[in-house]
C-alpha cells in the first residue's frame, strides 16, 4: 500500500508540472494531441508487454510509464477544459469539420488509460470503471457529432477535405469495446456485439469517403497524402483485436481479419515510402522528413496495434505463421525507432515553440513598459 501511495504521489507531481507548463505558457493542445496517448499507451501495453514479457512490467518500469502517460492524458483534459473556459473549444475543436473526427482520440485515449489504470492500480479498480462509463457518454456524444458532419460533408460536396482521421469513429469505438472488456470482465454479446458493428459500419462508410476523395479528384501524393491515411489499416487492426478480446469471434473470421489489415497494411505504407522520396526531391530531406507534425503520431499509433494483433491471432497457415513470427521479431524495433524519432522530433518542436513564446512575450512586456 505504501509503495501504492508512491507511485500515486508521483502520478500528481507529473499532473501538475505539465499543466502548470501548459497553463503558464498558455498552451492550448489542438484537438488530436490525444493520439500521443494512444501511441505511448499501446506501445507499452500492447508491443513491449507482448515481447519482453509481463515480468518486464511488473516493477517500477512499467508502473513509471503509465504514470507518466496517464499524466499526459489528464494534463491534457485540463488543457481542453482551459480552452473551454477562455472561450476558444469552439475555435480549437469544433469549427473545422474534419478536425472534429479528431476527437476520437480524446475516447481511444481515455479507453487506454482507463486499461491502464486498472492494470497497473488494480487496488482502486472502481476509478477504472467510472472512467469507463464517463467514457461511454463522451463516445455518444461524439459518434452523434460524427455523423452529423458526415451527412454536413455529403450535403455539402466537400469530400476533398477528408482523409484518414475520419477512421477515428471506428477505433473509438473498438477502443470501448477493449475497455469494458477489461474493467467489466465477461459481457454478454449483447452488449459488445452491436458496438463491432458499429464500429466495422463506421470503417465501410469512413473508407468509402476517403477513396471518393481519391479516385474524383486530382491531387499530388507529396502535398495531399495525409499522415492520418495509416488508420486505413489500423483501425482494422484494433477492431480484430476487439474481435479477440470479446470471445466469441471465431478465429477464421479473425484470421481474415488480419489478412486484409496486412494486405491494406503493406498498399498504405508502400505509398508512404514513395511519398517519402517524392517530398525528398520536393522539399529536401530536412523539410521532406525531419519536421514535426502531430498526425506521425498516428502511424505509431496504427504500427502499434498491428504488431499487437498480429500477436494475438493464432493462426493454422504456415505462410502466416511465418508472416506472424517475422512481423514479432523485426516489428518491434522499427516501431521503436518510430517512436524515438516522433518522439525527438516532438521535443525539438515544444523548445522552439517555447523560445518563440518567450520571445514574444518578451517583446510585448517591453512595448507596455515603453506607455
Amino acid at each position: 500500500m505504501v509503495i501504492f501511495m508512491v507511485y500515486l504521489f508521483l502520478l500528481i507531481v507529473l499532473l501538475i508540472c505539465i499543466f502548470l507548463f501548459i497553463y503558464f505558457n498558455k498552451i492550448y493542445i489542438r484537438t488530436s494531441t490525444m493520439a500521443v496517448v494512444m501511441a505511448l499507451g499501446i506501445i507499452t501495453q500492447g508491443v513491449l508487454l507482448n515481447y519482453f514479457g509481463t515480468h518486464f512490467f511488473q516493477g517500477s518500469f512499467g508502473k513509471f510509464i503509465s504514470i507518466f502517460n496517464l499524466s499526459l492524458w489528464f494534463a491534457f483534459i485540463l488543457s481542453f477544459l482551459m480552452a473551454y473556459l477562455d472561450g476558444k473549444f469552439k475555435e480549437i475543436h469544433y469549427s473545422n469539420r474534419i478536425n472534429r473526427f479528431g476527437i476520437g482520440t480524446w475516447v481511444a485515449g481515455t479507453s487506454i488509460c482507463g486499461i491502464l489504470f486498472y492494470i497497473q492500480f488494480f487496488h482502486w479498480g472502481f476509478i477504472s470503471e467510472i472512467i469507463a462509463y464517463l467514457n461511454i457518454f463522451l463516445w455518444i456524444i461524439y459518434i452523434a457529432m460524427c455523423l452529423k458532419t458526415l451527412i454536413e460533408i455529403t450535403m455539402t460536396k466537400s469530400y476533398r477535405s477528408v482523409h484518414g482521421i475520419l477512421l477515428l469513429t471506428t477505433v473509438s469505438t473498438q477502443s470501448i469495446v477493449l475497455l469494458i472488456t477489461t474493467v467489466f470482465k465477461e459481457l454478454p454479446i449483447i452488449i459488445t456485439m452491436p458496438l463491432l458493428i458499429i464500429g466495422f459500419c463506421f470503417y465501410i462508410v469512413c473508407v468509402f469517403f476517403i477513396l471518393y476523395r481519391y479516385l474524383t479528384s486530382s491531387w499530388s501524393i507529396e502535398k495531399d497524402w495525409n499522415n492520418t491515411n495509416c488508420i486505413l489499416h489500423g483501425a482494422l487492426s484494433i477492431s480484430g483485436i476487439a474481435c479477440i478480446k470479446t470471445g466469441f469471434i471465431n478465429e477464421i473470421t479473425i484470421d481474415f481479419i488480419w489478412i486484409l489489415a496486412t494486405v491494406i497494411f503493406c498498399l498504405v505504407e508502400s505509398i508512404e515510402v514513395y511519398r517519402l522520396f517524392r517530398r525528398i526531391k520536393y522539399y529536401g530531406i530536412k523539410k521532406g522528413i525531419f519536421i514535426y507534425d502531430l498526425t506521425q503520431w498516428s502511424r505509431v499509433f496504427t504500427f502499434a496495434m498491428f504488431y499487437t494483433f498480429t500477436f494475438l491471432i493464432k493462426p493454422d497457415l504456415l505462410i502466416i505463421i511465418f508472416v506472424k513470427g517475422t512481423i514479432l521479431t523485426s516489428g518491434v524495433w522499427i516501431i521503436m525507432i518510430l517512436f524515438i524519432i516522433e518522439l525527438m522530433l516532438s521535443i525539438i518542436f515544444m523548445v522552439k515553440t517555447y523560445k518563440k513564446s518567450s520571445r514574444e512575450n518578451h517583446k510585448k512586456n517591453e512595448v507596455t513598459s515603453s506607455y
